[in-house]
């Protein structure tokens, strides 16, 4: 496949892709040609695509951002804030190439909506800035319904001997789909918090149980601040009072709080705050610190849920 080196403005294509040879001989080129056109390049991949990307780029890769998005996009609610626009932010006045893989093989059922969100907002988060953000998707690996998500939340695909517009591109679809209740447990330990001077107690209640659910010592204090952050958000932005509740699902350790408040803006928590900005980072913070973060609002409610796994 030859890639256009005079990409300009937004472009978001999925790149389907079936083989290691079929992953190279789009992406290579892609990057190559960004860093011979003197434009930064990012490339944000699991662990084993990005050691086949090293080697096959050989001496350019000196020149090109590496990052382990296995790592860094665990949470793919982080992923916008704490990948993409870090990296386009620190090159303004220049076309960036960015390829991003947040879905592979092996993403679990919980993490996968937060997934499909995270591509379908990435139109909302960059329209009108100079960037392309390359998502490869592995459709030998990936269910069949992955990849047609992937047709939704793109306007462009690539494939091995062609690239077109989507005919269907639809991300608010993919967004409503994917804005699932979440059921609650029975096995849950709850607090109700119906005012501020609460919030100092609902701390307390979340550090006694996180101990006794078997979270890491050196997670402690990251839940807690999330359950803080989540509970002020909720009292803040929320009429009335809200739930917050703590249990174990499988290696992960759930905090979830529950309020009649709607959360209306999707990209809430995952574009960063401005510098001058001294509030509104209590989601952001949450995203960064939550190894999966799952929203479900309506007009008459939303539920915000932050998983830790109990060991690293």
């Amino acid at each position: 496949m030859t890639i256009d080196t005079t990409l300009d403005g937004f472009v978001h294509p999925a790149l389907f892709y079936r083989s290691d040879d079929e992953y190279l001989a789009a992406l290579v080129p892609f990057v190559s040609d960004g860093v011979a056109a003197g434009q930064p390049v990012a490339v944000a991949v699991p662990g084993p695509r990005l050691s086949v990307l090293r080697a096959a780029l050989s001496g350019v890769a000196d020149g090109v951002t590496m990052i382990d998005m296995a790592e860094a996009g665990r949470n793919p609610g982080r992923i916008i804030a704490g990948v993409l626009r870090r990296f386009a932010d620190e090159h303004p006045g220049t076309h960036v190439r960015i390829i991003g893989e947040p879905i592979w093989p092996g993403r679990t059922a919980d993490e996968y909506p937060a997934c499909a969100q995270h591509e379908a907002l990435i139109n909302a988060a960059f329209t009108g800035r100079d960037l392309t953000i390359v998502c490869p998707y592995d459709v030998a690996g990936l269910d069949p319904h992955v990849v047609a998500d992937a047709r939704a939340t793109h306007p462009l695909v690539w494939e091995a001997d062609s690239r077109y517009p989507s005919d269907d591109y639809a991300p608010e679809r993919v967004i409503a789909h994917y804005n699932q209740p979440l059921d609650g447990r029975a096995d849950a330990v709850a607090m109700t918090v119906t005012e501020v001077n609460q919030i100092t107690a609902a701390r307390r209640f979340t550090t006694a149980h996180a101990r006794a659910l078997g979270l890491a010592e050196e997670r402690v204090a990251d839940l807690e601040l999330i359950a803080t952050e989540l509970v002020t958000n909720s009292l803040i932005h929320a009429t009335g009072s809200c739930v917050l509740r703590l249990w174990r699902h499988g290696d992960h350790l759930v905090c979830e709080v529950r309020d009649a408040g709607h959360l209306s803006d999707p990209l809430a928590g995952r574009r960063p705050a401005p510098g001058d900005q001294p509030f509104g980072r209590g989601l952001l913070l949450v995203n960064e610190l939550a190894d999966l973060v799952r929203a479900h609002t309506t007009p008459t409610g939303t539920t915000l849920r932050a998983l830790l796994r109990l060991a690293r």
